[in-house]
């Protein structure tokens, strides 16, 4: 029986002013998650130092210089430390140029390292928009780091809590417009992304449902037209294509169904149809992964939380979820 190989992952520690540091020391402290994939922090040794003094766990920390230099262990803490930053003091629980500048830096490499093809996924801890703002940085956060690097035209949010998820057709925008986003052509798009990906990841066939964006799908034209206009259109367009792709269903309904497992996927029309869904079924195993890049990228689905920084009461439970999911995704066992 063949073995198959450890995926290789890079956690970025995220804002060393938040909670960063203290989920991924408590996440890596985790022997069972630990074993699952040969994992580095991208970040500084002495901030991971100063987490797991703060938090009282009992496993010390490695420098290494290059990702290949992990070792397939879970009684160290690799440290693959990126610019300047060993001797920087990061303050706690408030916004800081220096973090900003620091966690930009650290996500920006870890993508770099996944393109290269040096490791096969990255999971991120939280960054702080305003600290990133301060630091000078272009990149509004994630996403605008990997849709530069990547060129990619689309750059998607799926969210992932158990067994249901929600890939966003958009995510920041005003509800109006939000509603404008709701094309033919933006939704065959994003429904083809989805495919492909949930394809790349082990699903043989992919059932993707589409939600419709006005209540009761329109109930036949009653509540409006983008169903007619622009949902079905580009749903009968992906059957075409040979995409397993149904709807538009009501959305006071479909994510029920996906629970169920009707469904592997919903595709959202915009931010809180799928956040509302998501957070209410498992708002601490919510995790975030995206779509329409080239590698992967899972990620915690929650924030910095300055106001706890630094005082062991961070739950690790979405990085946790965040790591088992990038294994599940390198090993292409589908979405666990």
């Amino acid at each position: 029986m063949t073995t198959m190989k450890k995926p290789l992952l890079a956690l970025t520690l995220g804002d060393p002013s938040g909670i960063g540091p203290e989920v991924v020391v408590k996440a890596l402290a985790n022997s069972e998650i630990n074993a699952a994939a040969r994992m580095f922090v991208v970040g500084t040794e002495k901030a991971v130092t100063q987490a797991i003094a703060e938090t009282g766990i009992n496993i010390p920390v490695e420098t290494i210089d290059d990702p290949a230099d992990t070792p397939d262990t879970t009684s160290i803490i690799p440290v693959l430390s990126v610019g300047n930053y060993e001797e920087v003091e990061f303050p706690q629980g408030r916004h800081s140029e220096d973090s900003g500048r620091a966690s930009h830096l650290w996500v920006e490499t870890s993508a770099k390292m996944c393109l290269a093809g040096d490791i096969d996924g990255m999971v991120t801890a939280p960054v702080n928009k305003e600290a990133w703002e301060m630091s000078g940085a272009s990149d509004l956060g994630h996403q605008e780091v990997f849709k530069r690097l990547t060129n990619s035209a689309t750059v998607y949010t799926m969210l992932v809590s158990g067994i249901l998820r929600c890939m966003h057709l958009s995510t920041h925008k005003s509800l109006p417009e939000a509603c404008k986003f709701v094309t033919t052509e933006n939704i065959l798009t994003a429904v083809r992304i989805t495919d492909e990906h949930f394809k790349r990841w082990g699903f043989i066939n992919p059932r993707i449902a589409v939600a419709a964006l006005n209540p009761h799908a329109s109930d036949n034209g009653l509540i409006g037209d983008t169903e007619a206009k622009e949902i079905t259109p580009a749903i009968d367009a992906a059957r075409l294509e040979g995409i397993n792709a149904t709807g538009p269903h009501p959305a006071d309904s479909v994510f029920n169904q996906a629970i169920d497992g009707m469904y592997d996927v919903v595709v959202v029309m915009y931010h809180d149809q799928g956040h509302i869904p998501i957070k209410v079924h498992g708002f601490e195993e919510s995790v975030s992964v995206n779509l329409g890049i080239p590698f992967i990228r899972t990620s915690v689905d929650h924030g910095t939380a300055f106001d706890i920084a630094g005082q062991n009461k961070a739950q690790s439970t979405s990085m946790v979820e965040a790591i088992k999911l990038a294994v599940a995704l390198a090993s292409r066992r589908g979405i666990a």
